[in-house]
């Protein structure tokens, strides 16, 4: 049954499903890169590093083997040594930790495309089924798994085979050599058997990976279906969104109508443009946008100023301004202060009657 529905799935994975995949932690996994990953970092640190850490090992142990017929073995003394030996230690051994760290992380976020995967993360039941981890064990996914690290352990046994054969020639196993040149044999031996392992391991990830990547990608694959009903789901809810900006907007334009009637004035284009202004003094440092509007909905809010009285004053390119520059419920822009100014000193002049009446009209909704 699961092989028919694999091979109904013919069509590419969507970005949503990516998406919700990569959270989940289904993504392309191989145990067998942070392996290779600190194998590298372990080398890289060990090249740059060997010769100081050696330097500073044999001069402390020079140190430690000069002064030991000097010293006392008492409990003072053996704590420095020991701190000693640790401080001489770690800062051999820090470069190396370091690099694996960051090995480990890179190994980490090469993988997941440096995407954080909290569900991943989480406990889930399903895990603790043993049914379903009976057929985790026995299923082709496993056998090749097996496989791989069948192949892994071939890979590391003929790499350190072939490492360990080319070193029983060395001039250490057959003839007397200085002490000095054991420490040079270490070395040497520590970069073999890195390098070789990092070859087998490298050939051996590449295939653990490129299965990984292939089956992830096939699990991934949808159903013609499954990529309808996620574009229909998709497009319900960009109707909804669309819908929720409609009825936002309608709202909005209900909200400036209603303050009209309290408007100042209103500066029109005369027929695209239509902008109401308030301004109380001692209440608002400078003139107040409670409305505007263009086209048909500037007709709209003319045809509310006639109705309330309003007075309507006609200039192109400040209504042009004020519309463009200008936000609802908020002041003016500072350039058009003068030119606002203007206007509404000759439509106090002009519409006296007017104004007493808009201040108990203004006075209504508080009361």
């Amino acid at each position: 049954m699961a092989d028919t529905d694999q091979d109904q799935k013919t069509e590419q994975p969507t970005e949503k499903k990516l998406s919700e995949a990569s959270e989940r932690g289904q993504f392309a996994r191989s145990p067998e890169l942070g392996i290779l990953l600190l194998l590298c970092a372990t080398l890289g640190a060990f090249g740059f590093t060997a010769k100081t850490a050696s330097r500073d090992i044999a001069e402390y142990a020079t140190s430690i083997f000069t002064r030991f017929a000097s010293t006392p073995l008492r409990s003072d003394t053996v704590t420095v040594q020991l701190s000693e030996a640790m401080l001489t230690g770690g800062r051999a051994l820090a470069p190396i930790l370091c690099a694996c760290v960051v090995a480990a992380l890179l190994s980490g976020g090469l993988q997941s495309g440096f995407r954080m995967s909290p569900e991943a993360i989480g406990f889930k039941l399903d895990r603790l089924d043993p049914i379903a981890g009976f057929g985790r064990i026995f299923n082709k996914s496993a056998f090749v798994k097996g496989g791989i690290d069948i192949l892994k352990l071939c890979a590391i046994g003929t790499a350190l085979y072939l490492g360990v054969r080319g070193l029983m020639f060395d001039p250490l196993f057959s003839a007397p050599v200085e002490a000095a040149y054991l420490g040079q044999f270490l070395s040497h031996a520590t970069i073999i058997f890195l390098s070789r392992l990092i070859f087998a391991l490298g050939v051996v990830t590449a295939i653990s990976y490129g299965y990984e990547k292939f089956k992830t990608s096939r699990d991934m694959m949808m159903t013609r279906q499954e990529v309808k009903d996620e574009q229909k789901n998709a497009e319900g809810s960009t109707q909804a969104k669309s819908a929720m900006r409609r009825m936002a907007r309608r709202l909005m334009q209900k909200q400036m109508l209603d303050a009209v009637a309290t408007a100042d004035v209103i500066v029109t284009n005369p027929t695209h443009f239509a902008v109401a202004l308030k301004y109380e003094r001692g209440k608002d440092a400078a003139p107040v946008i409670l409305a505007k509007g263009e086209n048909r909905f500037a007709q709209r809010i003319k045809a509310l100023a006639a109705e309330h009285g309003v007075p309507t004053v006609e200039n192109k390119p400040v209504a042009r301004l004020l519309f463009a520059m200008g936000k609802v419920g908020e002041t003016i822009p500072a350039e058009l202060y003068q030119a606002v100014a203007g206007i509404l000193a000759v439509v106090y002049r002009t519409h006296r009657y007017y104004f007493h009446r808009l201040k108990s009209r203004r006075l209504e909704p508080a009361a």
